[in-house]
């Protein structure tokens, strides 16, 4: 008997230090996977934060930035192509022009379907007498009051000085002085005793802005400006005379074909009142240089 419990407790102490280990090993177990999913919770947690947090600042950024009108309607900037069924290569190809093309601020013009101050008329290659291939700059146009315009494009030979002194007008004295070496144009046949003045120096005292960088009258102002160096003489263009229209008269002509009406840029309209003059320009034909850089059938007829 005494034996049998020696050997039960024998049998009893070995199960309880197989049941011992075997708690031991599966508490390491329990423990390595819980440390191994506790890390990956915590890290997938901090994942998650940053995620979220990534995306709170691009739908913040995409707020910010949607009134600059990227993306909006889904339109994408410098995209030229709106066809969805063209693949990128395919609208490459198709567009390439578009997408190629560049403004040359120095040297730009355009048709325009109506007439407004500021844009040019320029004459029909048929139209013959006083406005033969004259490029004419609109000053005032209404429809109730009619228009008014100068012609941009007949230069004179000489200076104010000379110009003045050939024919009748009743420039002033000083004016004459300052702009001595002023070049002159025939602005139209009316009033021809009068002079305007046509310049991109700024909107001075007395001065009209008639379209960017293009502007008439202020010759007082601008006559302080020579004599304090600011500006040069040759940029003022004295315009003699000048060109009107009835209600209703200017329209019809245009309908008639005798004008094309365009806009264009302050260098080609400045033409002779100071303006730079670049390798490609005609510089000595300001009408054919409109029309060829109107560009399409305009070209053909300059």
């Amino acid at each position: 008997h005494a034996q049998e419990m020696a050997n039960n407790n024998s049998n009893g102490e070995g199960k309880n230090s197989s049941n011992e280990k075997d708690g031991k090993v599966g508490n390491f177990f329990a423990g390595a996977i819980s440390s191994i999913f506790n890390k990956g919770g915590e890290s997938s947690s901090k994942e998650g934060h940053q995620d979220l947090s990534s995306s709170s600042v691009a739908v913040k950024k995409e707020n910010d930035n949607i009134f600059e009108g990227d993306n909006v309607g889904n339109a994408e900037l410098n995209s030229p192509c709106s066809d969805p069924f063209l693949t990128e290569e395919e609208c490459r190809i198709m567009y390439a022009d578009q997408m190629e093309v560049k403004i040359n601020k120095h040297r730009w013009a355009h048709p325009l379907s109506h007439v407004e101050p500021g844009c040019i008329l320029v004459a029909n290659e048929k139209l013959g007498g006083v406005f033969h291939q004259t490029v004419v700059l609109i000053i005032d146009h209404n429809d109730k009051v009619g228009s008014t315009g100068m012609v941009i494009n007949r230069p004179f030979p000489g200076t104010l000085m000379k110009v003045v002194s050939d024919t009748s007008s009743n420039i002033d004295l000083s004016l004459k002085m300052a702009f001595s070496k002023a070049p002159v144009s025939y602005g139209g046949p009316v009033m021809q005793d009068q002079f305007s003045t046509l310049h991109g120096y700024g909107e001075v005292e007395g001065s009209k802005k008639v379209c960017p960088g293009v502007f008439v009258g202020g010759s007082g102002q601008l006559m302080q400006e020579v004599r304090k160096y600011n500006m040069q003489p040759t940029e003022v263009l004295f315009v003699k005379g000048h060109a009107a229209w009835v209600p209703g008269q200017l329209s019809r002509e245009i309908e008639k074909g005798v004008w094309y009406v365009a806009a264009a840029s302050a260098d080609l309209i400045l033409r002779y009142a100071g303006a730079p003059v670049e390798e490609g320009d005609n510089a000595s034909d300001l009408w054919a240089d409109v029309l060829s850089t109107m560009g399409g059938k305009y070209e053909e007829i300059a």
